[in-house]
């Protein structure tokens, strides 16, 4: 019985460990955005969760409250300032960004509750404006759940309108947490299952299963939301990390199976675009740049074009961000 629990608390330990992206090595310069070419500020706030997309620890929000915001929500084992890469890019672009910043072992619920909050804050502060939610991995499920009937009918600026945007959500639950939800494995391992998934990942532990309420009866998109973007990634094949020619680390982490649900997907205001791109590769690291991202954000019109006179500024600038292989 004991070799069974250990078993048991093995498979559930590396298969919910690999679920989620490994945090990259530290990044220089997460402290800085390049805010020359953002709208002037007139405004300054200050929300939970909310902060500009670095580590600096600075939590006041400086924008300008006549033009559209973007919300970028990370996945698990991240933080703010690893989407200050992102950030910028937008930033580059003339548009606002703002990050949610949240403990990625809480309950999704209690996260997207958070979320939901805010997001009114945020709106608070704006004068009507369009706020457009960008959630990767994990921050997808956040993001979605967040923006749903009975979490954004909170939200302020009843005028204002949401836009969607998900990268790579696991939004059919995540294959390597079949055990925490099946009822075989709490039998065999004496109920322990569930403690051992608790343990491992947080109190997020029974909801990012297949058969979990959460994935499998996802609330309907408030009205406000007026189009939903979900990019999924085929992430077959893919390598975050290469020593002597060979990949000594997956960049696969989710299947396009457990990136697709019905019953988000059947919403007429989803539009699905299928990237051919690793789980970490899609949002950037220290060796790849976001090239295949800002190309699916540039043609849905999340990002504004690159006029064609900056184009080489801007190659440089993803240069600087995320190394030579970025452009």
């Amino acid at each position: 019985m004991m070799k069974m629990l250990a078993a048991v608390m093995r498979v559930a330990a590396l298969g919910l460990m690999s679920a989620c992206a490994t945090p990259a090595p530290d990044e220089p310069a997460l402290l800085l955005i390049d805010g020359s070419r953002l709208p002037p500020v007139n405004v300054s706030m200050t929300v939970p969760n909310l902060s500009h997309c670095t580590d600096s620890g600075d939590q006041t929000l400086r924008l300008n409250a006549q033009q559209p915001v973007t919300v970028l929500v990370h996945g698990c084992f991240s933080s703010a300032g690893r989407y200050r890469g992102m950030a910028q890019v937008l930033a580059f672009h003339g548009q606002q960004t703002v990050c949610f910043n949240y403990n990625d072992r809480d309950s999704l619920l209690r996260s997207a509750a958070q979320l939901d909050t805010a997001l009114t804050g945020l709106a608070r502060g704006l004068d009507k404006q369009p706020i457009t939610v960008l959630g990767h991995s994990q921050g997808a499920l956040i993001a979605r759940k967040a923006m749903s009937i009975g979490q954004a009918d909170a939200i302020e600026g009843k005028d204002g309108s949401l836009r969607l945007v998900t990268v790579s959500g696991p939004f059919g639950g995540i294959a390597a947490a079949r055990h925490c939800g099946s009822r075989l494995w709490k039998t065999l391992s004496l109920g322990l299952v569930g403690p051992i998934c608790q343990i491992v990942t947080g109190d997020k532990w029974s909801e990012i299963t297949y058969t979990s309420p959460f994935i499998v009866d996802p609330p309907p998109l408030d009205p406000r939301v007026t189009d939903f973007l979900k990019i999924v990634t085929d992430e077959g094949g893919s390598c975050r990390r290469m020593s002597q020619g060979a990949c000594v680390e997956s960049d696969a982490i989710f299947s396009l199976a457990e990136q697709r649900n019905p019953a988000i997907d059947n919403d007429p205001r989803v539009k699905i675009v299928e990237v051919k791109a690793g789980h970490v590769e899609i949002v950037g690291n220290n060796r790849d740049g976001p090239v295949k991202l800002i190309a699916v954000l540039q043609e849905q019109g999340v990002i504004k074009p690159t006029a064609p006179e900056q184009k080489e500024k801007f190659g440089l600038l993803l240069t600087r961000l995320f190394g030579e292989a970025a452009r």
